[in-house]
């Protein structure tokens, strides 16, 4: 209200201070200057008139804090426990699960009742920032010293999980790192709280009321109680941060103590990794990729997980592995996927199937790339790529979303129009480029927004 109230105080100042003609009310006095009392009358006559006009439009504006409350346990009692009950869910485990539970309003991705969505124009996420500050060394060196300093110890441990699921410690480790630190970040929200307020009045309400029903299902079920369902801001459950879909389906007993505890047990966090990753279809035997360079010759809008060759085809392109080395013999015949996150303006890959894998865990490229890149230093010792970040990204949300729109207009698959550049996008791009009698670089810049306007 006080925002709405300032420029029109300001309106009523000026007012005053040009000393406009407004002629009194019928039955006041006029005339009267001591003390001010001309202008102070018609300063409060003006912020009286207004204040009935903003009081008029109160019905539109959105709820208070308590009505939201209100609204949130009319919502579980009317909404949420009528499926929930029919999904085996006990009253007693509702009740204690919402126990105190109120919406928590400073949580991201809210639409308060009374509210339209909106689109905030400062994004975070890599994507849309420089894809270089993604890997900063601050950032991805704490993950490796902290992989390779818990390597020895949790030896026997990693070795038994590879065993049964194929999957290398280092990886385990760099995701675990990545994730939570190796366990050492908070999880300082309830998620009955996180997922309650989003599944209430989230952007993403059905995706979080999944959720929910999966959390009150993990206590119902006695594989943890309601105290220890602590999470992240997102709703994401222990080391691992598995939502809790995800711990239904992957979570497990790996060090035999009879529960599953993501939040404690080292060896259930990293197997409960190992079989995340395997039951999205992790290769046992083969890495995630190789940093490459890739000759004019070859177009960047060959990239894609639907554009697979034979590492083989790859090499007989022009495609080399950098510093040298050949690719393993044992790769040749197998399939590969060119990646340039960046386009042109920053490094190559030849991916494998498990780079997929990885972003199963987190769909940004970017993460798998860094998990992937986090594991060959834990396992080979610290270097950086080969390749160069260029001078990329800045742009907002809405503007690539514009950019893939226009795209989308001149028959191109961008994927979706969400204001995220993905490999269709970036390759859509690439070729409207090359059509265009343009250096074809694969990923979105200013003067290519402006230029698909």
């Amino acid at each position: 209200m006080s925002r709405l109230l300032s420029p029109i105080c300001d309106v009523a100042r000026l007012a005053m201070r040009s000393q406009l003609p407004i002629s009194p009310l019928a039955g006041e006095m006029s005339g009267r200057t001591e003390g001010g009392g001309k202008e102070r009358s018609l300063y409060e006559r003006l912020i009286t008139i207004l204040l009935a006009i903003l009081m008029a439009l109160g019905a539109s504006t959105p709820a208070s804090a308590a009505k939201i409350d209100d609204q949130f346990r009319a919502w579980l009692q009317n909404d949420l426990w009528p499926e929930a009950k029919a999904k085996g869910i006990s009253k007693k485990t509702f009740e204690a699960a919402f126990d105190g539970i109120k919406p928590n309003l400073k949580l991201p991705d809210l639409v308060k009742p009374g509210e339209k969505a909106t689109t905030p124009q400062k994004q975070h996420q890599a994507e849309f920032g420089s894809p270089g500050a993604y890997f900063a060394e601050k950032t991805i060196g704490a993950v490796t010293a902290g992989g390779r300093a818990r390597e020895a110890t949790n030896a026997r441990t990693l070795a038994a999980i590879e065993k049964r699921y194929g999957v290398p410690g280092e990886v385990l480790l760099a995701i675990w790192g990545r994730e939570t630190g190796f366990g050492a970040a908070k999880m300082p929200y309830d998620a009955f709280e996180v997922l309650g307020t989003k599944a209430f009045m989230s952007t993403k309400k059905e995706f979080f009321r999944t959720e929910l029903l999966a959390a009150l299902e993990i206590v119902e079920r006695g594989l943890a109680p309601v105290g220890a369902m602590k999470s992240s801001w997102a709703g994401a459950l222990g080391q691992p941060q598995f939502m809790p879909t995800s711990f239904l389906k992957h979570a497990v007993d790996f060090d035999g103590d009879g529960r599953v505890d993501i939040w404690n047990s080292t060896p259930d966090v990293l197997a409960s990794i190992a079989n995340y990753l395997v039951h999205y279809g992790w290769v046992r035997g083969r890495g995630w990729g190789f940093e490459v360079t890739v000759p004019e010759t070859v177009s960047c809008s060959l990239e894609g997980p639907d554009q697979g060759k034979t590492i083989s085809q790859w090499a007989d392109m022009g495609i080399k592995r950098v510093g040298g080395k050949p690719f393993p013999a044992s790769e040749l015949k197998a399939e590969g996927f060119l990646l340039m996150p960046a386009g042109r303006s920053g490094p190559a890959f030849i991916a494998t199937p498990n780079f997929y894998v990885l972003k199963e865990y987190n769909t940004s490229d970017l993460y798998a790339l860094f998990i992937g890149h986090g594991a060959d230093r834990i396992a080979h010792g610290d270097s950086n790529f080969a390749g160069n970040w260029g001078a990329v990204g800045g742009l907002y949300r809405s503007d690539i979303a514009a950019l893939q729109r226009a795209l989308e207009a001149k028959g191109y698959d961008v994927g979706s129009a969400d204001g995220l550049p993905g490999f269709k996008t970036r390759r859509s791009i690439g070729k409207w480029q090359a059509k265009n009698g343009r250096a074809a670089t694969c990923f979105p810049d200013a003067d290519l927004v402006a230029a698909l306007k």
